[in-house]
């Protein structure tokens, strides 16, 4: 999906550029892909917390979700399971790209750059970044369907309701 695709951090855009002159884009694409698999990898683990969510849910903060901004409840579903999804996110993270050497050269480029300002700290270090990323997509996509059922409540609603009762009964 290109609206969650983990892309370098803006601040590693130069030094991408650079290695797509010196014949070296081939790693910087791999980089980028094996991000999004680490991230594709982790995203599975959401959908528990979400729903576990749903269920300690009280009647205050679903009045609050309805009579709220248009993104109240993605508001609360970042602040329930944001911390443990991100707790849960990045151990998969770590391993998937524990395996990638590209990791360990852009965390070394990564933690330069952010010694000079350059790079975030919290970017400084794949495993997170990709990790912030990966909520950062969660989220939107909640976002999505939120607004798509603020929209229309009836329509979308209804497939929305089947899929979250049938998950929490399973």
């Amino acid at each position: 999906n290109k609206e969650v695709k983990i892309p370098l951090p803006s601040s590693l855009k130069k030094i991408e550029k650079g290695m797509k002159l010196l014949g070296m884009g081939k790693q910087s694409d791999e980089l980028v892909l094996k991000m999004n698999r680490a991230a594709e990898a982790a995203v599975p683990e959401a959908k528990a917390l979400l729903i576990d969510s749903v269920k300690k849910m009280s009647v205050a903060d679903a009045k609050a979700i309805l009579t709220g901004p248009n993104d109240a409840a993605t508001q609360y579903f970042k602040k329930t399971t944001s911390a443990q999804m991100a707790a849960k996110f990045l151990p998969i993270v770590q391993k998937a790209t524990e395996k990638v050497q590209l990791a360990e050269t852009y965390n070394k480029y990564a933690e330069m750059g952010s010694k000079f300002g350059v790079v975030k700290k919290e970017d400084a270090k794949i495993e997170q970044y990709v990790t912030n990323k990966a909520l950062d997509g969660v989220y939107l996509m909640i976002a999505k369907e939120e607004a798509a059922i603020r929209q229309d409540p009836v329509g979308q609603a209804s497939g929305l309701l089947k899929k979250v009762f049938g998950a929490i009964g399973s």
